[in-house]
């Protein structure tokens, strides 16, 4: 049942009117004029107004000018006893949903009322689908205000517009995705698919087809023809994650289709055309896999027309803040929790931590911590777990920074050194890994931040001891 609003100076007009929506189930108002129906709707919610085209006062026009002005949205439809072309557009044009000339033929006004009630319940659903897109946006928009992140946002922005290639530089964690997508959503290809390949995921058997797709029989197993990620991204933007783990022998079939904009699928004989913008990432430094033959130089400057380095957690300090909130209420949400706020003590410690594992390490950090929080505040007891994290209520408590110098914690010492030769000190503290980790070597590459590869390196490196 709706409540419909009728205005006319008629009262014959007006029970007509009301006889017919209350037969259609419908609650109905009534008011002479403008003024009086203004004051109605001040007093009632309405769904949708029926009003005179001429009345004494404001006419019909006037009043649906003034129900815009004050901020009423419902649908409005115009009766007049002077049918005509021009009355009628310059209806539509105020913004009235229909027009109806008298005399009213009760069929008539009930199925423009149903089509208005059709109408405003669209458009609900409608606000209601911008808002949760809206929403679902900002969980994945970049935040930061940090200098180093206003950088990486202004270089976004001028990129997107671009049909250029983009390799974004980064250590795993730092949100090299989510830049990959800003990209992609402020572009004008943003209705069209961004497609992910993870080159470091799959086997190196499965990647060519992966991305370009195989025909049926091309191997074992392949009873059809399977588009690849190009064919599916065209028109869009295609994602390779971890490019530096692509095969050498691949990397020269990848750099033709950048070039040429066009492949074979796996088994196939036909060229096949697309419109695709790549974006490449990689937590390497791809110079240095150049120079050690790992990854092909004209590939590298094909990809690195447009190169943005993503900042590690530790360079953007004041950001924490700003994220672990973000991260809290999204938590409390899922949850259905109330979101907690941070104490001081928190934040200050969550800021001198300096987050091997990124933003993503923070993000799992915060969700932890919300899960098996039962308070309001979130504070330094609740990060306890965290590897190398000490759980302390103390304010002063120092947690490890690798620029701090000598790093001590309220449980026991993490690493003290009484040199200032580097070499020595970088290897107390991969011992001082090692050991947190039980000589795991990849565990203790990531909280070091730094890869397996460079960690073995340096192991193998001779050492001279501590003077």
């Amino acid at each position: 049942m709706a409540t419909i609003l009728w205005v006319d100076d008629e009262p014959a007009v007006g029970a007509i009117i009301a006889r017919t929506m209350e037969r259609a189930g419908h609650r109905t108002l009534g008011a002479c004029n403008a003024a009086e129906a203004l004051a109605v709707l001040g007093k009632e919610p309405v769904d949708v107004v029926v009003s005179d085209y001429r009345m004494p006062g404001p006419s019909g026009l006037e009043f649906l000018e003034r129900l815009r002005q004050d901020g009423y949205d419902m649908p409005v439809i115009i009766l007049t006893g002077y049918g005509s072309i021009e009355h009628a557009v310059a209806a539509i044009k105020a913004g009235a949903f229909d027009y109806i000339t008298k005399p009213i033929r009760g069929q008539q006004l009930e199925l423009a009322v149903q089509q208005a009630l059709e109408f405003a319940r669209l458009r609900r659903e409608n606000e209601a689908l911008r808002r949760e897109v809206s929403t679902f946006r900002s969980e994945r928009q970049l935040l930061g205000e940090s200098a180093a992140m206003r950088r990486v946002v202004q270089m976004v922005a001028a990129v997107a517009a671009t049909r250029s290639t983009v390799l974004l530089e980064g250590e795993s964690g730092t949100g090299k995705e989510l830049v990959a997508r800003a990209i992609h959503e402020l572009s004008d290809r943003r209705n069209a698919p961004l497609v992910k390949l993870n080159c470091a995921a799959l086997p190196d058997g499965l990647i060519e087809s992966a991305l370009f797709g195989h025909e049926r029989g091309a191997f074992t197993g392949a009873i059809r023809r399977v588009p690849g990620a190009f064919e599916r991204a065209h028109g869009g933007t295609l994602l390779l994650d971890e490019i530096s783990e692509m095969k050498l022998e691949l990397q020269a079939k990848l750099l033709r289709v950048l070039q040429e904009q066009e492949f074979e699928r796996v088994g196939g004989t036909a060229p096949i055309r697309v419109d695709v913008r790549v974006i490449a990432t990689t937590n390497r430094n791809l110079q240095t896999e150049v120079a050690e033959g790992r990854f092909r130089a004209d590939l590298y400057f094909r990809l690195a027309v447009v190169t943005l380095r993503i900042p590690p957690l530790r360079e953007r300090r004041g950001d924490i803040p700003l994220l672990a909130q973000r991260f809290a209420a999204r938590t409390a949400v899922e949850l259905g929790k109330e979101v907690p706020r941070f104490s001081p003590e928190a934040l200050a410690l969550l800021e001198r931590y300096h987050w091997p594992g990124n933003v993503r390490e923070l993000e799992h950090a915060v969700e932890r911590a919300v899960i098996l929080s039962d308070e309001a505040i979130l504070r330094p007891a609740h990060f306890a777990e965290l590897p190398w994290f000490p759980g302390t209520d103390s304010a002063s408590a120092v947690v490890n920074d690798p620029g701090a110098g000598a790093v001590t914690t309220a449980r026991s010492p993490l690493v003290v050194l009484d040199t200032l030769d580097w070499a020595a000190a970088e290897r107390a503290l991969i011992e001082r890994a090692l050991e947190v980790t039980g000589g795991n070597r990849s565990r203790a590459a990531k909280l070091l931040g730094m890869s397996i590869r460079t960690l073995r390196n340096k192991l193998n490196r001779p050492t001279k001891p501590v003077q």
